[in-house]
């Protein structure tokens, strides 16, 4: 039987023009409505995710390792999402040592 349908597949191609460092430099910069400083606007962000600014020293080539990841992230994303993934691992592996332990105390 032949389909009868005419649905077309919406284009998903983007037409929209690539920002520049200009467009970003003209940005206005707004918290609830009101037009705002850099310096108040990243302090709005950084309370909004729970974001601490602090200093660290880390070794050049663990530096070097984490900007070539990044491309065109910013390395130190990389660094805090890497940090997060090792502290959820830990925490997933003391979870799971425990019920295995509690199933086999349960199970003898």
């Amino acid at each position: 039987m032949k389909s009868t349908s005419t649905t077309k597949m919406p284009d998903t191609s983007d037409d929209a023009p690539r920002l520049t460092q200009a467009d970003f430099d003209r940005a206005r910069l707004r918290v609830a409505g009101k037009d705002v400083s850099r310096a108040e606007w990243q302090s709005s962000v950084r309370a909004r995710v729970g974001k601490q600014r602090i200093n660290i020293m880390l070794d050049a080539p663990i530096v070097e390792h984490f900007k070539a990841m990044a491309g065109e992230r910013g390395y130190q994303t990389i660094i805090n999402d890497t940090l997060r993934r090792v502290i959820e691992t830990g925490i997933l592996e003391a979870n799971l040592r425990r019920i295995i332990r509690e199933e086999l105390a349960h199970n003898s």
